[in-house]
């Protein structure tokens, strides 16, 4: 959601914080808040005022008429607001239709004033721009001010001036009072842009001697400009409407929200209800939530909420599990449904999702069966069929029941089974796989069968079906004219004031889209160009619809993407401009860009002439920037599809993007070549069901669009429509509204006076919004009413009274649209096409992977690391539990290394080894080395790999010669001394035995360190007391013939790799053949090396040359003489 409501405490303090007027502002943060756990003795002191000043006292929770209602308190000492609040903290009041607790109040100064220096000042974004009324009569009896008060639009990129105030909105308030006033409402109205505010209302203000007081305030702030205000707003903290409360689930989900690219939504309506939904889709979330109360369910429905955007298996499983765990508190005793249900998927892979919400329904199936749920499930789109038998595998699986639906079933269909309206088809769906329309298995060309699941008003049965089990009154079967509504020329309520507030849009091209079309493609989005690319070739296009691709962010090169069987390349340029210039056939552009990117660059675009059209994807652009894009097309004549939208689609021409999903999609909803019926949706999720619902229903889509789901689309329902009115090749036209706004109403007007004249199917989603007691901000920023005429139920109706085709239901809508469609096939309006097959295109090797369809062997394996989930893992072990159980980095190393989880004791000795091994100072070669390096000016990695390259059998390297030579001795039996005499007689030199500089008269710290520790620690140490009998031998002959560091590690780790229980014998020498224990010096050894690049670096110390009189020339003799 974009307008946001925000307490009036927040509001206030963001107008005292920043407004900047002439206007004497009074009070200024001159407010306490009270709730039920309020130290009033603390608050005191806090705001010493309170004990000084006459008080009001009024509750601050987003409720409407607070002093029509009684909810103020006024003239009041502080003895006397608490007073005022013991009959009123935590008790639940009803307002309108919502019951709800008082529990947050807001205490002010009392301000003495009589009536006529209250006035009323009111700010609200429309599409053209912010309108500001006023009226010179305030407060609680100010009555309709939308009648009564004076009106000003200021419109997008234009100021406001004291003089426009002054003129035409204070002529009824006295000469000593406008300057005043109109200075404020400037300053107000420069707070309200500057602060991305959407409604500002304070009724009243009052202006006296002494300047201005602010007394009552209501406002909304745009929360998808968050990352431009976050300076000044600072933690924003958004309160339910009253008659919700807020749920820790929902700030949960909230936040998954907040950190994904995602869509994640919940909203608690009655967490005892028995009616659960997990709907993708922000369209498709309003429709399942208007059948569930349109048969009844209202009272029982549970949640609202949707997930979309494709949401990883993670997101996924968190938002499943949150929904699970909450339905699984309380019992019911009908017991309790739940309904995963979504449209049709443009992108968001359906099996990936599936799989999270199937993790969660394993990890909760005990609570699912103890409180008896049954699970409904339909979805279409990328991979579905995969989604779809994971999810009936684990009905089996778990004794869950989980009733499986996919394309073939009408979208809402489920809720009637679910609700008991309707009975189940024992019939399991067509195990149909992505891949069969893409391989071309057989010559016919004919589309999928109609197996379309009737909607729940239709009386049909056969013997494939189970009755109902709960049965309730349905509505009755009726013929064509019971499903088509009274069709009368009555205008109702207030549609004449919603279309005279916004006026008609003026009439756009025609044609956007051509078999020619050409278009850049802002944004790496390989995917989408390679669909489009794919579109273009089932299409039979001549070429490719993308011509070239702009990012930012690289250097001008080509990207590599398939036609049909043919690799080609595609430009990609860093600039726009040179795109442009290089590109002059192009005239569409899409957009990919970021919510943060979108408007700079769409801006950027429409200073090219040759652009007629932009599809703007992004999600959260804050409504003021997209006004301004709106105002800039208009004057460019350019058409803008979106922002928030899939885009559109022209079957056999062009397709916007990920419209219309994946190739399956596109073949089975025949929109490789035009039929008759063009449609304009907001949703794009809803979009693709309308092409499956054409599809099957009628010869097939002619163009669709999904103008976006934000309050202030580029384009409107009116402006697509008369397009379609307009093309001879449309021959009716589906128009799929929602609640909020009141572009609907236009057609409506072009339908009564003959500017529409082809049939119009329509329906408005989000009639439960009037069943509910308290408001709901549904999925799309656009769906919210504001006043009766916003709502879907009164679009409805009046598209019903102006002559358009509404059904009762979205549950019928396919219905309404064969009926349609059949008539004007009977009456020769349309003469159905012979179908062509279209050209086959191979499947791309990652999606075929994907679907399981291939194999090929894998180029190399590991079995050590995982990165491919959400969580890394080591060695079958997720980061998250390493660092919960503080395994250290002697366990990660056991993990990477060993495969096993060590004991604790042998993770110490690992650490305990990487400790003394990290350095032995800058003059053994190693080190020597990585100095020479750094001071000749190379980099890190090139002295480190210098210094590593000399770790071998003399230096560093003899941890694993010394493991082996004791082992093999032990092992055969030898007696230390018989190992000593066969080493000097094979002369050979016993690894790990001597040192340059310690003796057994001057012993190494680091080896007794260690020899401490293994003593204390080791269950046993029998090849580590094997060679301390060695070293008495040899230091008997020579005091430097000690174990060193590197055989005592040796040495040590056969111990440890033998004894501590993880390894077999076998494994444990494999482990020593195959030189991991040299890795543990040259890993220790490694954090030495980059102290002395470090150092030296930090010396500045210059090229190293070895000083000659450290050099002995010793020439050949010869050369002497």
């Amino acid at each position: 959601m974009s307008a946001k409501a925000i307490s009036e405490q927040t509001g206030k303090e963001f107008l005292y914080k920043y407004i900047c007027t002439s206007a004497a502002v009074q009070n200024r943060f001159h407010y306490a808040n009270a709730t039920a756990e309020t130290d009033w003795v603390r608050l005191a002191q806090d705001h010493p005022w309170l004990l000084t000043e006459r008080l009001v006292v009024k509750p601050d929770q987003l409720i409407k008429r607070r002093g029509k209602l009684g909810l103020v308190g006024i003239n009041l000492d502080l003895q006397g607001v608490q007073e005022w609040l013991k009959t009123r903290m935590m008790k639940e009041t009803t307002v309108g239709k919502a019951k709800g607790v008082l529990k947050n109040f807001l205490i002010e100064p009392f301000v003495p004033h009589p009536q006529e220096e209250e006035f009323y000042v009111c700010i609200y974004a429309t599409r053209e721009g912010d309108q500001v009324l006023f009226h010179h009569e305030g407060g609680v009896e100010v009555g309709d001010v939308d009648a009564k008060a004076e009106r000003l639009m200021v419109a997008v990129n234009e100021k406001l001036s004291e003089d426009q105030v002054t003129e035409q909105l204070l002529t009824h308030v006295p000469e000593d009072k406008k300057q005043v006033l109109a200075s404020f409402i400037v300053g107000l109205f420069n707070l309200y842009e500057d602060l991305y505010f959407t409604y500002l209302e304070i009724n009243p203000i009052v202006v006296t001697k002494d300047g201005v007081y602010v007394l009552d305030m209501a406002a909304k702030i745009d929360a998808t400009a968050d990352y431009i205000c976050k300076a000044k707003w600072g933690d924003v903290e958004f309160p339910p409407p009253f008659g919700r409360e807020a749920y820790p689930e929902e700030a949960y989900i909230a936040d998954l929200d907040a950190k994904s690219g995602a869509s994640l939504k919940l909203t608690l309506l009655n967490p005892q209800g028995r009616i659960w939904t997990m709907v993708a889709g922000g369209g498709a979330s309003v429709v399942y939530s208007d059948t569930i109360c349109d048969l009844g369910g209202v009272d029982e429905l549970a949640n609202y909420g949707e997930y979309s955007g494709a949401p990883s298996e993670q997101q996924t499983y968190d938002y499943a599990k949150t929904i699970l765990s909450l339905m699984t508190r309380e019992k019911h005793p009908q017991g309790k449904v739940l309904i995963i249900g979504g449209s049709i998927a443009n992108f968001t892979n359906v099996a990936a999702t599936f799989k999270g919400i199937v993790r969660a329904i394993k990890d909760y199936q005990g609570p699912l069966k103890e409180h008896e749920v049954t699970i409904f499930v339909r979805r279409g789109g990328p991979n579905y069929q995969e989604g779809l038998r994971v999810m009936g595998e684990v009905g089996k699986t778990t004794g869950i029941p989980i009733h499986v639906f996919g394309t073939e079933t009408h979208m809402t269909a489920i809720v009637g089974m679910a609700l008991g309206h309707k009975p189940i088809p024992n019939q399991p769906p067509m195990d149909a796989h992505t891949a069969n329309f893409l391989l071309n298995a057989s010559n016919s060309a004919a589309t999928p069968a109609t197996t379309r699941t009737a909607s729940f008003s239709e009386a049909r049965t056969s013997n494939d079906v189970t009755p109902a089990k709960k049965s309730k009154a349905g509505l009755p079967a009726d013929s064509l004219h019971s499903i088509l509504w009274p069709l009368k020329n009555v205008v109702i309520g207030d549609w004449k004031e919603a279309i005279a507030s916004s006026g008609c849009s003026r009439a756009r091209a025609t044609t956007l889209f051509r078999k020619q079309t050409k278009a850049i493609v802002w944004g790496m989005q390989t995917r989408a160009v390679q669909g489009m690319l794919d579109f273009d070739y089932v299409c039979s296009r001549d070429e490719p619809s993308v011509a070239a691709m702009v990012y930012p962010f690289t250097g001008d090169h080509k990207q590599k993407f398939y036609w049909g069987h043919k690799e080609i390349l595609t430009p990609v340029y860093k600039s726009m401009d040179d795109a442009m210039k290089k590109h002059p056939e192009v005239d569409v552009l899409i957009s990919f860009a970021s919510l943060r990117s979108a408007f700079d660059s769409t801006m950027e675009a429409m200073q090219h002439p040759q652009i007629h059209t932009i599809a703007i994807i992004a999600e959260g652009i804050p409504e003021a920037q997209t006004r301004k894009i709106i105002k800039m097309a208009d004057e460019k004549g350019v058409t803008i599809i979106g922002p928030a939208t899939v885009g559109g689609i022209k079957p056999g021409c062009f397709k916007i993007g990920n419209t219309g999903g994946m190739l399956d999609n596109i073949l089975a909803s025949k929109l490789y070549r035009p039929g008759s019926v063009a449609y304009v949706s907001r949703s794009g999720g809803m979009s693709n069901e309308l092409n499956n619902i054409v599809s099957r229903t009628t010869d097939g889509v002619y163009e669709g669009v999904a103008i976006g789901g934000d309050r202030y689309p580029g384009s409107t329902f009116m402006d697509h429509v008369l397009r379609y009115q307009d093309t001879p090749g449309v021959k009716m036209i589906i128009m799929l509204g929602e609640i909020g706004g009141s572009e609907e109403y236009k057609i409506c007007q072009g339908i009564r006076e003959g500017r529409i004249t082809k049939p119009v199917v329509c329906w408005c989603i989000g009639t439960c919004a009037t069943m509910f007691t308290s408001e709901v901000q549904f999925g799309h920023a656009g769906a919210c009413a504001n006043q009766a005429s916003e709502t879907a139920v009164a679009k409805n109706q009046a598209l019903r009274d102006a002559g358009a085709y509404v059904p009762k239901s979205f549950d019928e809508l396919d219905d309404v649209v064969k009926s349609v469609y059949d008539e004007l096939v009977a009456n020769g309006t349309i003469i159905p096409a012979q179908e062509v097959p279209p050209p086959t295109v191979p499947m791309d090797y990652s999606w075929a992977r994907e679907l399981g369809l291939i194999r090929k062997p894998a180029s190399f394996m590991t079995s050590i690391c995982d990165e491919r989930g959400q969580e890394l893992i080591y060695a079958g072990m997720p980061i998250t539990e390493i660092f919960k159980e503080e395994m250290g980095l002697g366990g990660v190393l056991g993990l990477l290394w060993f495969q096993r989880r060590l004991p604790r004791y042998a993770c110490k000795f690992i650490e305990m080894c990487l400790m003394v091994t990290a350095d032995h100072g800058p003059a053994v070669s190693g080190a020597h080395n990585t100095i020479v390096c750094a001071r000749a000016g190379k980099d890190l990695i090139s002295s480190l790999t210098s210094g590593l390259l000399t770790i071998g059998d003399r230096f560093g390297g003899a941890l694993d010669a010394a493991a082996k030579q004791f082992s093999k001795a032990f092992d055969s039996g030898m007696l230390p001394m018989e190992f000593v005499n066969k080493m000097k007689k094979d002369g050979k030199l016993i690894m790990g035995i001597g040192h340059r500089v310690k003796s057994i008269n001057n012993p190494d710290m680091r080896v007794q360190i260690l020899k401490d520790y293994v003593k204390q620690n080791f269950p046993s140490s029998v090849m580590l007391d094997y060679a301390l009998d060695v070293e008495k031998i040899t230091t008997s002959k020579k005091p430097n013939l000690i174990l060193n560091v590197d055989g005592f590690i040796g040495v040590a780790f056969v111990d440890l790799l033998r004894t501590c229980g993880g390894f077999t014998r076998d494994e444990a020498d494999e482990f020593v053949e195959i030189g991991a224990l040299n890795g543990i010096f040259v890993l220790g050894r490694s954090m030495g090396f980059i102290g002395h690049y470090l150092d030296q670096k930090r010396l500045k110390q210059g090229l190293y040359r070895h000083p000659w009189d450290d050099i002995s020339y010793v020439l050949p003799e010869h050369m002497s003489m």
